[in-house]
């Protein structure tokens, strides 16, 4: 088998694993998480106070050891100059006593030499003073002159002996707590070790499982925000993780076979009922368009204005109509059709489809006629500027102004379309272009708009990643600009939340600008 097979194997092996073993709440798997993470810091905690309590052990041991030893020393040393001043007196005085206090001394000398000479066996000093304390154990009776006198002589040096040992027990002792200094430094480095490989451990234990609790909810939230945007997957992920979370997922679910039901409801019915409304319509205007032509007898004024006036609405019937199927097709079409194309043309082409509603509103249009290539979807553009004028006659006063502007800047081109009328109060601003709504302003006309013309249109916009808005004009009330981007030849669909320019500037700073404004 491969690598690559054995690896594919060993994943198959870990996913099915952690679908079989899973903690049932989220609370197990919390508390479970605690105790394998301070599981570690346990550990650490119970060898240092191993260690703790062997070096206080130790420091106690040597610390008693060392006085006993110091204070045998010091006693050595005092019992020597005792032993010697016992004998010189007795040599003088002649008293029994003073052999009896002689004889006390030197038995509790060489009982601490006994006890002192496990510490110092190997000693030169040592050795030397339990020779000389040998000569020196018996006092000689004091009627024999020259016994004494060679027996006090070997006192000479006696007390310098004692006293090298107590420096010899002092070294020793130094020694000693040097050594425990250097065991005490071992266990604080070894510690500190043990201390950097189980926090890492913990920190490792917390991080797996701050994923393990977090994994679930970030496939939850990228399931939440794909309900959201419209994607409704038919394999979405499985959720591992708590039972709540993924009995949570499994509602997720089922919401979005719920919500995919409703939407192809919607688009049935937008289908359905676009194209129920189109036929008889049709059967309406082509029976005015009879009646206009005469062709059931000639109309007199009054009935020439009736059939006019039912011309007029089977014509803006129509419009909402193909706004309808316009906010259909492009719910199901999310695909661009980049090709070039001269923008002042477009706009001419879009205005002379309301040339007769221009005309029968009385409005003044100024609009560019200067060439100015660019790169887009042509239809959407066409489409965008279509639904802007559109609205721009329904809500526009009568007899006022429409001024279309271009201007563009490196790679960037803004369309403005401004006209003059009732200003957008502020409360409608954040629905404007939600689908469906109806701000407070009223539609000049027999008919009442659908409230798809301004949502079409901004998507049109953020489908070429560009961006619909309205924006402050010195000149009009109401302007709505459209920013587009150069789009690549390349280019086959687009993004719902790619970012656009921003509402009163382009991107990429002030360059040259160019623009038209011809009445």
């Amino acid at each position: 088998m491969t690598p690559m097979g054995i690896l594919h194997r060993a994943n198959l092996m870990t996913t099915e694993l952690s679908r079989r073993w899973r903690p049932r709440s989220l609370l197990q798997l919390v508390l479970l998480a605690f105790v394998v993470v301070m599981l570690p810091i346990a550990v650490l905690m119970f060898q240092a106070g191993q260690a703790l309590s062997q070096l206080s052990s130790l420091a106690d041991q040597s610390a008693r050891q060392a006085v006993e030893e110091t204070r045998r020393a010091r006693m050595l040393s005092s019992l020597a100059l005792q032993m010697e001043r016992s004998a010189r007196q007795y040599a003088v005085i002649e008293e029994e006593g003073l052999r009896d206090i002689y004889n006390q001394k030197a038995r509790q000398f060489g009982e601490l030499l006994q006890q002192h000479e496990p510490l110092m066996r190997d000693n030169p000093d040592f050795q030397s003073l339990v020779e000389r304390f040998r000569q020196l154990r018996v006092l000689p009776p004091s009627s024999v002159d020259d016994d004494m006198g060679e027996f006090l002589q070997r006192f000479s040096g006696f007390a310098a002996e004692s006293d090298a040992v107590r420096d010899a027990t002092n070294d020793l002792i130094d020694a000693r707590i040097a050594d425990i200094r250097e065991q005490a430094d071992a266990v604080k480095a070894r510690l500190w070790m043990q201390t950097a490989a189980l926090v890492s451990a913990s920190l490792m234990l917390m991080l797996f499982f701050t994923w393990l609790i977090t994994r679930p909810i970030r496939q939850l939230e990228r399931r939440i925000f794909g309900l959201g945007s419209g994607d409704h997957s038919d394999t979405p992920t499985r959720i591992q993780g708590p039972a709540e979370l993924v009995q949570l997922g499994e509602r997720l679910t089922w919401l979005s076979g719920r919500l995919s039901e409703l939407e192809a409801q919607k688009q049935q019915f937008l289908r359905h009922m676009s194209h129920e409304l189109k036929t008889p319509l049709a059967s309406v205007r082509e029976g005015t368009s009879l009646l206009s032509d005469g062709v059931a007898g000639e109309l007199n004024e009054r009935q020439s204005e009736v059939v006019r006036l039912i011309d007029e609405n089977g014509l803006e019937l129509q419009t909402l109509i193909e706004q309808l199927l316009d906010y259909n097709l492009l719910q199901n079409s999310r695909r661009m059709k980049v090709t070039q194309f001269d923008v002042a043309t477009v706009i001419q082409e879009v205005l002379s489809k309301h040339r007769l509603a221009l005309d029968n509103k009385g409005m003044q249009v100024r609009s560019p006629h200067h060439p100015l290539t660019w790169q887009a979807d042509r239809e959407r553009t066409a489409r965008v500027l279509d639904n802007l004028i559109s609205n721009a006659i329904a809500y526009g006063s009568d007899g006022g102004e429409l001024v279309i502007r271009a201007t563009h800047q490196r790679d960037w081109l803004a369309l403005d379309v401004a006209n003059s009328g009732e200003p957008i109060a502020e409360s409608d601003r954040e629905h404007l272009f939600e689908a469906f709504y109806q701000g407070s302003a009223r539609r000049k006309g027999p008919l009442k708009g659908s409230g798809i013309g301004l949502s079409v249109a901004a998507d049109c916009a953020r489908l070429q990643h560009g961006q619909l808005a309205l924006v402050d004009d010195t000149e009009l009330p109401v302007c709505f600009r459209l920013t587009l981007p150069w789009a690549s030849a390349s280019v086959r669909g687009a993004q719902h939340d790619n970012e656009a320019a921003p509402d009163d500037t382009f991107p990429g700073g002030e360059a040259r600008k160019e623009t038209w404004s011809v009445r």
